[in-house]
């Protein structure tokens, strides 16, 4: 590639890349806010001390012991997102509606498996479904940047290199017109330009003029369970179960950053997106047991394995650039300043897999519940979750010293990164022949460590969530009603420079609306 522009500009270090990406991901498939049926998510989410429910296979299953029927049972739920997200000033509302079967049971309900053995009253077995995590999100934001362009960042990253134009064009496949990496793509479409030829510093056009920035991004995906659970009631004093859960996770997400330079002379603007998918499967042991004090209190405590990976999570990564241009400054054959439009406004990067392992962190929780006679009850659970025990891995480089690398590099982000928590639920259900009302509460402080951003350090990064129900029940059948309502917040930095002073992040508020119906049959 032929380009005779030889302007002095300016340059900026670029920040180094680290592994917090896949920190990030290992997180974002453990941290569970609400799952189960309707009549659990009425009472504040999953309970230790409560039983006779469909939740219970991936909360506390001893109690499917309490099951004196069996039952099928499905819970379809809508999750209504809305995001508000403030960047540089201007705040911009998104809204979606993410329909999705929220979990499905199966529970046989048996006798004794061994009529010698009184002391085991019952025998339950349970084939569910559940969907643990929803990944659905979808936000746009915008703002007026008189600092900076995402071009800044290319600039910074070549610059950081030290790499000759010449080397940077090698990157780049004419035939196929695909690109190595993000800078080998501007390069080729004038968004970066060596000040001199084959040197090693570059600079973008239009450095002077307001830039008018907008992100969009959108996500779709979910972490879901079938699971196998057994349970068994011992002389309806003792109830003692486990789940062996095989788990699927899917994510994929579409990242757009647009920029128009306003009065721009050689770029009306461009476009940067991004396309991102992972799959992998896992596998977890959950046991727990419920004990009656007597006829009003019972409590229980349940300990979750981490999930391990049984097939690699595999993941494709692929970007794109796009140019808008006025027309690109150069010289002709004698000297002369010319203007023209390249033939070529696009540039792909050549798609990057890599498959890696997650383990997610080991819970345990502990709960109470008073029983009310048949009039209701109120219940507590406390839930240990100890993210400092996540981890991930890798066996795709040929060599054992990169892998092992790989492994203590995210070790060490985790570390830094996060911290264990414990999360509160609280709940009640208030009965009256067929009727039931429920309500609910959960606290789910931060994981993340008070120095990683303001929002941690301003403890915003915490979660209340408030939950309602209504039901019905008989001895045939049952339909439960249930709305969860918390808001969280978090932030997003589009692209990053030297000097934190010249690039803005979006601080996204996320008011999520669960809404979640559950209908079974009793045989």
């Amino acid at each position: 590639m032929d380009k005779r522009i030889y302007v002095t500009g300016g340059l900026m270090l670029m920040a180094a890349v680290s592994y917090g990406q896949y920190a990030g991901d290992a997180f974002r498939y453990s941290e569970q806010i609400i799952n189960g049926t309707a009549r659990f998510q009425g009472i504040g989410g999953n309970h230790a001390a409560l039983g006779a429910d469909a939740s219970n296979a991936w909360g506390n299953p001893a109690g499917l012991g309490f099951y004196n029927r069996s039952e099928l049972s499905i819970s379809p739920s809508l999750r209504l997102l809305n995001v508000g997200a403030d960047y540089l000033g201007q705040t911009t509302n998104s809204s979606k509606a993410v329909p999705f079967v929220g979990s499905a049971a199966l529970i046989f309900a048996g006798g004794s498996p061994n009529n010698d053995n009184r002391n085991i009253r019952r025998t339950t077995f349970g084939l569910t479904y559940s969907r643990q995590i929803s990944l659905n999100n979808e936000y746009v934001y915008r703002g007026r940047n008189n600092r900076s362009s995402l071009a800044d960042s290319y600039v910074e990253t070549v610059n950081a290199r030290g790499i000759p134009s010449g080397s940077l064009d090698a990157e780049y496949d004419a035939q196929n017109n695909i690109a190595d990496n993000l800078e080998a793509a501007a390069y080729q479409l004038y968004l970066i330009n060596p000040t001199q030829e084959n040197g090693t510093n570059y600079f973008r056009y239009d450095v002077n003029v307001p830039v008018d920035q907008r992100g969009s991004f959108t996500s779709n995906g979910s972490v879901s369970q079938w699971g196998l659970s057994l349970a068994s009631n011992f002389n309806d004093k003792l109830y003692v179960g486990g789940t062996l859960g095989f788990t699927r996770t899917r994510y994929e997400f579409t990242d757009t950053f647009d920029e128009s330079y306003v009065g721009g002379r050689v770029f009306n603007g461009f476009r940067q997106t991004s396309n991102y998918s992972v799959t992998g499967n896992g596998i977890n042991l959950n046991i727990g047991l419920i004990y009656k004090l007597d006829q009003n209190v019972q409590i229980g405590a349940n300990i979750l394995s981490p999930n391990f990976t049984t097939r690699t999570f595999r993941e494709e990564f692929s970007q794109n650039l796009s140019i808008d241009p006025i027309g690109i400054p150069q010289t002709d054959d004698q000297g002369r300043p010319v203007l023209f439009i390249p033939d070529n406004t696009s540039v792909p990067t050549a798609p990057q897999n890599f498959d890696f392992t997650i383990t997610t962190p080991l819970r345990a929780s502990a709960g109470v519940t008073y029983l009310f006679g048949r009039s209701g009850f109120i219940t507590a659970t406390a839930e240990y979750v100890g993210y400092k025990g996540l981890r991930a891995g890798t066996s795709f480089y040929t060599s054992a010293a990169d892998n092992q690398a790989f492994r203590q590099d995210i070790t060490n982000e985790i570390k830094a990164t996060y911290n264990n928590t414990v999360n509160f639920r609280v709940g009640g259900e208030f009965r009256s022949g067929l009727l039931r009302l429920r309500a609910g509460a959960a606290y789910i402080p931060s994981a993340y460590n008070t120095n990683f951003d303001q929002l941690a350090r301003d403890n915003e990064r915490n979660t209340l969530l408030y939950s309602g129900g209504i039901g019905v029940r008989n001895d045939r059948f049952f339909a439960d009603l249930a709305g969860v309502f918390y808001t969280t917040k978090s932030a997003y930095t589009p692209y990053t420079l030297n000097n934190p002073q010249n690039y803005g992040s979006a601080l996204l508020t996320n008011r999520n609306t669960n809404l979640t119906l559950s209908l079974g049959v009793f045989f």
